[in-house]
């Protein structure tokens, strides 16, 4: 989307004079303005006009703030770039933003860690499949190192759970390990990721422990989003139809249990082995974030 010099001087000029326009109900509403027009009054300017429906001065005032520093908004212009909200969609033009962002000196646990960790996260899933007609090409690899990364320094379980999928698959020049698999899988479900959940409840399911297996499917299910309840479920439906009665009512339950509890806690079913894997040992997760194993840790 081209940019509007006219609204960019607008909206600039709102936050030097001496009131600034904050959006209520659609109408402006007057405020007391910053001295200046800092980086971070133009960010929660663009904010306000984002939430009330004015997009085209959001993405000015975010083009602004992220000029002069403001992670924050150079994340907001990477996502509304890469979903096409208020802006034509352009998955390189997000992809520049997020790998902005990725290159910041960024400390875990510092007030701007979810922006670097998310960006990295999607630049490892442009780069696991390239975007079409641009210079980013496929490239596994360094989709690996961006996943790691994520998932090893920040922790997200987003990142963990695609750590999970390329040692199950042997992706990334990664060597195929379950067990490695099964492990991040882990650290990822016990954050509330669906996805991890379903994905090592079937592992376990497989594995004989037919159970909790089933538990952690069922429970993965009831927390999808749209888009993955469509797979959980035909995953865990398959594997519903190869259990014993007894078996799928005692999951039911469990599962119940894993919703209210989370998927760390043991109510019974199949015994847990308590392993921790190794820190860091060949790809596996750092100590610090190893959690209780459900049979992947030995």
């Amino acid at each position: 989307m081209p940019t509007s010099e006219t609204i960019r001087t607008a909206v600039l000029s709102a936050l030097v004079a001496a009131t600034t326009l904050g959006f209520a109900g659609g109408a402006f509403a007057q405020e007391e303005a910053p001295k200046r027009s800092s980086p971070w009054a133009v960010f929660k300017f663009g904010f306000s006009a984002y939430k009330s429906g004015h997009k085209e001065q959001a993405v000015e005032a975010y083009r602004y703030a992220a000029e002069n520093g403001q992670i924050g908004a150079t994340w907001k212009l990477a996502r509304m770039y890469a979903q096409g909200d208020g802006v034509a969609r352009n998955d390189y033009e997000a992809f520049k933003f997020f790998n902005e962002i990725a290159q910041q000196d960024v400390e875990p646990g510092s007030p701007d860690e979810s922006y670097v960790s998310d960006a990295l996260v999607a630049l490892g899933d442009y780069l696991k499949t390239g975007i079409p007609g641009s210079p980013v090409k496929a490239n596994p690899a360094a989709a690996q190192e961006l996943y790691m990364r994520a998932a090893a320094n920040y922790r997200n379980p987003a990142a963990q759970y695609e750590m999970g999928n390329m040692f199950l698959k042997g992706e990334g020049g990664m060597k195929a390990s379950v067990r490695q698999a099964g492990r991040w899988f882990q650290l990822a479900a016990e954050k509330g990721h669906a996805g991890a959940q379903a994905t090592l409840g079937n592992l376990l399911f497989q594995s004989g422990k037919v159970v909790r297996g089933l538990a952690m499917m069922t429970a993965a299910l009831e927390r999808a989003n749209p888009i993955d309840r469509t797979w959980i479920r035909s995953m865990q439906e398959e594997a519903f139809s190869l259990a014993a009665e007894s078996d799928r009512r005692t999951a039911i339950a469990l599962a119940e249990d894993i919703l209210t509890k989370g998927p760390g806690g043991n109510s019974g079913g199949d015994r847990e082995i308590a392993a921790p894997a190794a820190p860091g040992v060949n790809g596996g997760p750092a100590a610090a974030d190893t959690g209780s194993a459900l049979g992947f840790g030995q």
